[in-house]
């Protein structure tokens, strides 16, 4: 049997590699785009976690509170507990460095610098252990001024390193080296750091080993821990990260695998056409002994080394490509999960096992249709061209069932946060819209008036009837063009949501910020008083104040996003989702009321008119006035007025302004007055960044369009797929039509009379697929907008409709259409049509 298998299958695959070649590539593209996103997050995830536990060490816990420290006086209470073995301090600072290169200019860029007793140290972080250079004094790791950095700090800094601190930049001494991986680093003596960045008495954690057999709930009660100090484990940030970029790793690995779904249809196509041109050699196969069920694994076998030979080249070609995008892109794909992180191919036999093995299944399920037409052929009523046209075809009820499922599931919640329920049902929409495809075209036609062209009404009545036989060419519309209609509406709705976001929170002609967004805004602040100077400039109208920092609400989350700034009409100052709630009469004193944004009601439940502890002054209960949208922190935040953070948390620094010029006032002069202020007020103006509105509009509209980018080249890709199936449809449909159309031929009709008729089919027959697919792929807009968006990633969105592009859409998808069965009918229809009726003699 398997003999036999591989003398038939494997001649049709090598003779006809034109036609065999567009669905391996289709099945190698999808594999190779999957794997390739697997890798590349993979490898960013692994590279990452090792960086986050070079820094860590290998303690049992950590003490952390806040970004801002707490009282080193906890470390001597911890290190003399008799069950603690190793307490080793650390503060984490996130600073810029200058790269001062000749060839650099001075450019800034992030470095993280970790202050720690190089005599505790090293059995907890013996990455971080200072390693110090041929010639240099061994004492150098206690030295208040020595600095030394990993593989990545060294390349961008020489043996002066110079620094950003609260009090201005310092100069550093370059000592040796590390071995810690990851993103730029630098570690110095743990009291030097805190003298010069202002962290005297303050600690970011304390790294704690215990003692053997020792208990550590009861070490931790026996501790008594301050308010707001609690107990971590090392990998908490690896993990984190993990947990947050899921969603986000899923998503791009959903929409890789829709390039799987078109490869599963173009196999569909090219084997139906396989199956209908070969037609009478099965028929002769099976009147020779050959049984259906021989002849279903046949096609299935051929099914399968077309998914195993797109799968093989696939995972090549996702290997190559993840090794690309790592170099170029270094891990990050434009989510920001993994900044700073360069890492290296690290390939999974695991992961290429399972995403070959997805790719045969994609190929087997495309084929198992034409499979079963092939079974289900009878040998001598095709012999004479008179096999059934229903072979295969699914029961009236299935499509009416999977799109009923796919509504059921669209209400379902997510799963680990992760819209698995909404993914299962954009699937079974796009299934259930593609079996209602006869029954929907038959409801179509039915309304259709019988014309009184002779042609057409040939046409109209033929595409009435045969229905069934259209399933390829209209399920090839139907799929195409509702997930180009689907990626349409929500890239115009995203885009657009975005644009009414940026005209609310861009109230101002221009923007200010210190140092780079980049870095933790702690260490480069603006000088307290420069918003009042800023406000009497001249040109100035006025210059509004705003502080940005982080408090972590949850250890298992990323830190949530605090803004303060002057919020006297909410309404105005935010964009708003639904209605304010007015702070409870009773405590209209002792509250005060805050604004969050829609993932902190999707992650921490703070809904309007609820209570929410935030870490200011020892803990602070707010009250929640209302949601705004923010399409800039998926993590969450807060805004609060500037009055009341200030009063909360005693801090006075200031990251960003936003001035509104007087009219007809000169933006240039303007940048430069206030450069001349920073300088004077002490701040280095080389540390400001300027932005007009537009600016930042124009360039957050370009990231956006970047960003999507991948969806315009999916819609071609399912377009073009929709009209090669068209064009294989038809194409079986001609060869197996050809004494259908001898007769025609003997009654009188022209070739170019028969061609009219085949393109008015086409025509009859992508209408009604481009009016499904329309509505279908509103369907799967719907979800997508409404469902799987907010599910990932915490935000929600207006649907727009772009009718004039959703229009253009579905009328190039008819002219194409029409034109493809044209086109796939001009040949065959015209070969000797009347000489095809003697096969029946």
């Amino acid at each position: 049997m398997l003999q036999l298998l591989r003398q038939l299958s494997w001649p049709e695959l090598r003779h006809h590699p034109w036609r065999n070649g567009a669905a391996l590539l289709a099945v190698m593209l999808g594999v190779a785009l999957a794997f390739s996103v697997q890798l590349i997050n993979q490898s960013a995830l692994s590279e990452f976690s090792s960086a986050v536990r070079a820094v860590n060490g290998v303690p049992d816990f950590e003490l952390r509170a806040q970004r801002d420290g707490f009282d080193e006086a906890l470390y001597a209470r911890v290190a003399t507990h008799p069950q603690v073995a190793i307490a080793s301090p650390v503060i984490e600072i996130d600073t810029l460095a200058f790269d001062e290169r000749p060839d650099h200019g001075g450019e800034r860029f992030a470095l993280k610098i970790v202050g720690l007793d190089a005599l505790v140290a090293a059995p907890l972080s013996p990455a971080l252990m200072p390693r110090p250079a041929d010639g240099a004094d061994r004492l150098a790791v206690l030295a208040p001024d020595a600095v030394f950095l990993n593989a990545s700090a060294q390349q961008r800094l020489g043996a002066n390193v110079r620094v950003q601190t609260p009090r201005g930049t310092l100069a550093l001494r370059t000592q040796g080296s590390l071995a810690a991986q990851g993103a730029a680093l630098a570690v110095m003596d743990i009291a030097g750091a805190q003298t010069q960045f202002g962290w005297l008495g303050r600690l970011s954690r304390i790294d704690v080993r215990l003692r053997a057999g020792a208990d550590r709930a009861q070490v931790l009660r026996e501790l008594a821990l301050p308010a707001g100090v609690r107990a971590a484990a090392p990998d908490e940030a690896a993990q984190r990260v993990s947990n947050v970029s899921r969603a986000y790793r899923v998503n791009l690995t959903v929409l890789a695998l829709v390039a799987l779904f078109t490869g599963a249809f173009l196999v569909f196509s090219i084997l139906s056409l396989s199956v209908a041109k070969r037609q009478p050699q099965l028929a002769l196969l099976g009147v020779l002994g050959l049984s259906g069920r021989e002849r279903l694994a046949l096609v299935v076998a051929e099914s399968a080394l077309l998914g195993l030979a797109g799968s093989v080249l696939g995972i090549a070609l996702g290997t190559a490509l993840a090794a690309l995008a790592l170099r170029l892109l270094a891990g990050d794909l434009g989510g920001g999960y993994f900044p700073g992180v360069a890492p290296t191919l690290q390939f999974s036999g695991v992961a290429a096992l399972v995403y070959g093995l997805l790719g045969v299944l994609a190929a087997v399920v495309g084929g198992w249709m034409p499979a079963r037409a092939a079974q289900q052929l009878a040998p001598a009523q095709a012999l004479k061209g008179l096999s059934a046209g229903n072979a295969g075809a699914m029961p009236a009820w299935f499509g009416p069932l999977l799109l009923i499922a796919g509504g059921v599931l669209a209400l379902m919640p997510p799963i680990a946060e992760i819209p698995l329920a909404a993914y299962v049902s954009v699937a079974c929409l796009m299934l259930g819209g593609i079996a209602c495809v006869p029954s929907a075209v038959g409801a179509l036609l039915a309304g259709i008036a019988p014309p009184k062209n002779a042609l057409a009404l040939l046409a109209v009545e033929r595409a009435r009837h045969q229905r069934h036989t259209a399933t390829i060419a209209v399920a090839g519309v139907v799929a195409s063009l509702s997930l180009a209609v689907a990626l349409t509406v929500m890239v115009a709705s995203f885009r657009d949501s975005v644009t009414q976001w940026l005209d609310t929170v861009l109230p101002a002609d221009l923007y200010v910020r210190a140092g780079s967004s980049l870095v933790a805004g702690d260490v480069v602040t603006l000088p307290p008083e420069m918003p009042a100077r800023v406000a009497v400039l001249p040109g100035v109208l006025r210059a509004a104040a705003q502080r940005v920092t982080s408090v972590q609400l949850d250890p298992a989350r990323p830190a949530v996003v605090l803004i303060a700034r002057a919020i006297d009409d909410p309404a105005k100052a935010l964009p708003l989702v639904g209605e304010l709630v007015p702070l409870p009469a009773d405590a209209a004193g002792a509250l005060v009321g805050v604004f969050v944004s829609e993932a902190m009601v999707s992650l921490y439940g703070a809904m309007p008119g609820t209570l929410l502890t935030l870490p200011l002054g020892g803990g602070t209960r707010v009250f929640v006035r209302g949601v705004w949208r923010d399409y800039a922190r998926q993590h969450g935040a807060i805004a609060m007025s500037d009055t009341d953070y200030r009063r909360l948390s005693g801090d006075t620094r200031v990251n960003d302004l936003a001035i509104s010029l007087q009219p007809g006032a000169n933006p240039g002069a303007v940048q430069q007055a206030v450069r001349a202020l920073a300088n004077e007020l002490g701040l280095d103006d080389q540390l400001l960044e300027f932005a007009s509105v537009s600016e930042i509009r124009a360039t957050s509209l370009r990231i956006f369009d970047r960003s999507f980018a991948v969806t315009y080249w999916l819609q071609a890709v399912a377009i073009a797929i929709g009209l090669f199936g068209i064009a294989a449809s038809f194409s079986a449909q001609v060869l197996a039509r050809r004494k259908e159309f001898g007769l025609l031929a003997h009654l009188g009709l022209t070739r170019t009379q028969v061609l009219r008729v085949v393109a008015a089919e086409g025509a009859v027959w992508t209408g009604a697929g481009a009016l499904l697919g329309l509505a279908l792929g509103l369907a799967v807009s719907v979800v997508l907008v409404k469902v799987v968006n907010p599910q990932s990633f915490h935000w929600t969105m207006d649907l727009l409709l772009p009718w004039a592009r959703l229009a253009v859409l579905c009328a190039a998808v008819m002219i194409a259409g029409t034109l493809t069965a044209w086109l796939s009918a001009r040949n065959a229809a015209g070969r000797q049509m009347a000489l095809a009726v003697k096969e029946d003699w």
